[in-house]
């Protein structure tokens, strides 16, 4: 990033810069610390030169932020020492329609919401970081209701929450965010972005020097692939399929920079885990994050009969489970590796034949809205770690996901782009969700369709949204020759002034 960026950068947003040295930062990887938390740790210790004492940020982590195997001994202090104790983790809140109790649960460390209780005037202090989401991050006291066999009924023992103070500690101003995008230009916000999920904007121009098979697209292409995977966490129910080579950093940037989705990596997808679980009463996955990206893709076992649930939900974001029917604002993303060979193909080789059963239908295939081609990505290494300064990623995350609810910039991609007569309807939703999504993350300041500059939107929204649907729709005739030969809808900006 050069200088005058970093100026910019520093000026703008102040304390939400932080000084990230991913090549140094062994501590942090000793820690296993997620990136938002890392940078939340950052904001809280470092100086305004970037500087921190180790010692001190590691004791404070040792103290409040345990790890699952803590857990036993933590317990231990609150239920047979009788301590309150103080930590940071993930909360999940529960309100007994039939008792009127409040409870809570702390799903990273098993305990759940029979085992604890939330006093009323505790409740009533809380309530409004409470119930924000369906998890919260925050700092945690917890005490201890000891159980009393005298009283009819017996009462239980229970840990209690004494307090919370919620994780992010400032309030976000999404006006200002989208106003200071102005002093940038847009070279200079995608080394912002970047830096925002911990890579730096020069090494892929290092990459590409050092390309000796010419394999690699130019710098400016691999920069934009980057950021596509950030797309679902700034706009609803975008569903996306990416394949890419091993050690392209899929899972890093999934499953570390953002509290707001989930990375699965498990071997076996029901419907109970991802939709709802009927025993349990329980709304899965799909109630509780911005996205989901199953991961390894080509390994995973999905639960028979799974097809039209996924199908509908894909689809509408609708689902049913017995007798249970919700919506919900997830977006699905599918990860997997691709082998050298059909890569080298760019996408008009057979590339869905190892997805599992599941997602062998073109119809199913259909309702992805576009393809990540992660062969344009270079494999990780230390030249696209971040050194330097950077945004906030918790904060950077935290604006993009309360841009999902911001419906103007739809409403200017309506504007935009101009449909020929007949046009097919998941092609054109497909093509406007993910120019959408692209004008939030790279120019959030626009307010109406004249604030657009139409090179740059043609250039950065509208033609990567069309070549992402082409790749889907391609591979959609390759499995099943009803779509085979059919090309996507002219589809073209419209002219204005």
């Amino acid at each position: 990033m050069q200088s005058e960026t970093i100026d910019k950068l520093r000026r703008c947003y102040e304390s939400m810069a932080v000084f990230k040295d991913l090549k140094q930062g062994n501590l942090f990887q000793t820690l296993g610390l997620p990136s938002f938390m890392r940078d939340w740790l950052l904001q809280r210790f470092e100086d305004e030169n970037g500087a921190f004492d180790a010692g001190q940020l590691q004791e404070f982590v040792h103290t409040y932020i345990p790890k699952q195997q803590d857990w036993t001994s933590i317990k231990d202090r609150i239920v047979i020492g009788f301590e309150t104790v103080k930590i940071l983790a993930k909360i999940t809140i529960n309100i007994d329609v039939l008792t009127g109790e409040i409870s809570f649960s702390l799903p990273d460390f098993g305990l759940r919401n029979k085992e604890t209780m939330i006093d009323g005037d505790v409740w009533e202090k809380c309530r409004g970081n409470l119930v924000a989401g369906h998890e919260t991050w925050g700092m945690l006291e917890l005490g201890y209701r000891p159980p009393d066999d005298t009283a009819r009924p017996k009462i239980p023992g229970k840990i209690r929450l004494l307090s919370f103070k919620d994780f992010c500690p400032y309030t976000i101003d999404l006006d200002y965010y989208k106003d200071v995008r102005r002093e940038f230009t847009i070279g200079e916000w995608i080394d912002l972005a970047l830096g925002a999920v911990d890579y730096k904007s020069e090494g892929y121009d290092i990459a590409k020097a050092n390309d000796r098979d010419d394999s690699l697209p130019d710098a400016d292409t691999m920069r934009l692939t980057m950021l596509t995977r950030v797309l679902p966490f700034v706009e609803k129910r975008l569903n996306l399929m990416e394949l890419a080579p091993m050690g392209t950093g899929k899972s890093y940037l999934f499953g570390q920079i953002s509290r707001y989705g989930w990375l699965s990596t498990s071997d076996k997808m029901t419907r109970a885990k991802l939709f709802y679980d009927v025993g349990r009463r329980e709304v899965g996955l799909v109630g509780q994050n911005d996205f989901i990206v199953l991961d390894e893709i080509q390994k995973t076992i999905f639960e028979d009969g799974m097809g039209s649930t996924m199908q509908g939900y894909l689809e509408q974001g609708k689902f049913s489970v017995g007798n249970y029917s919700s919506t919900a604002d997830t977006g699905f993303v599918l990860c997997g590796n691709i082998s050298p060979e059909i890569m080298k193909q760019d996408g008009y080789a057979f590339m869905f034949g190892n997805l599992p059963q599941l997602f062998q239908d073109a119809a199913i295939i259909d309702r992805f809205h576009g393809f990540i081609k992660g062969w344009n990505i270079p494999r990780m290494n230390d030249n696209l770690k971040i050194d330097g300064w950077a945004l906030n990623s918790e904060y950077f995350t935290a604006i993009l996901h309360l841009l999902r609810d911001d419906i103007s910039y739809r409403h200017i991609v309506d504007e935009l782009v101009e449909l020929p007569p007949g046009a097919d309807v998941r092609d054109t939703e497909a093509v406007k969700r993910v120019a959408t999504a692209y004008l939030k993350l790279l120019f959030p300041h626009v307010r109406k369709v004249e604030d657009v500059n139409e090179a740059e939107f043609s250039r950065y929204c509208f033609r990567p949204a069309m070549k992402m649907r082409y790749t889907i729709k391609y591979q959609m005739g390759m499995m099943n020759e009803q779509y085979r030969g059919k090309e996507l809808p002219a589809l073209k900006i419209r002219k204005f002034g």
